[in-house]
């Protein structure tokens, strides 16, 4: 977890990349199956960025080098030998009821984590999250009204980016 978010955000994070990084070089040594990849993947490479995710929006250049990595050592790519990918990834990532494998989107999911924040910080008003947020940032409205500033924490600009997702879902 980084100490502090600022403006080098990307060698904040860059500790993500190389846990996943590392854990996929262990493994690839290993003769897997694709049930035995698929299992890896789904309960230990995408469960590695989850707490920094709920936090913080991860940046796209990350979340594109992550899928790289999942999308290599799904297909088995090894040094320059490259297989055949025989499914788009999209259709990888789409849930097992329609066939595919379930694998999760990273930017979807970093999404969703966000928004359960906030959803988290409209309905528990006495938190002390929502006290401190409130105090610093929409002292006399809503999270949902909340303007953007420049001046806020990375921490507040990722929720700010989340709320658009509370927003589609309300029904009002």
């Amino acid at each position: 977890m980084p100490a502090l978010v600022g403006r080098a955000k990307k060698q904040s994070f860059i500790y993500i990349k190389e846990r996943v990084w590392k854990k996929l070089q262990v493994w690839k040594e290993k003769l897997l199956s694709q049930a035995g990849r698929e299992v890896l993947i789904k309960v230990v490479i995408q469960a590695i960025p989850t707490y920094t995710m709920s936090c913080f929006k991860l940046l796209k250049g990350l979340i594109k080098e992550l899928e790289v990595m999942i999308r290599k050592f799904w297909w088995e790519y090894c040094g320059g030998n490259r297989k055949t990918h025989w499914v788009k990834w999209d259709r990888l990532c789409e849930a097992k009821e329609v066939g595919a494998m379930g694998f999760k989107e990273i930017e979807k999911f970093n999404d969703a984590l966000l928004a359960k924040q906030v959803w988290r910080l409209i309905n528990n008003p006495t938190s002390l999250c929502h006290r401190v947020f409130k105090a610093r940032f929409f002292l006399d409205c809503s999270i949902l009204e909340a303007r953007e500033s420049t001046v806020g924490s990375y921490a507040w600009k990722s929720l700010l980016s989340a709320r658009d997702v509370i927003r589609q879902g309300m029904i009002l």
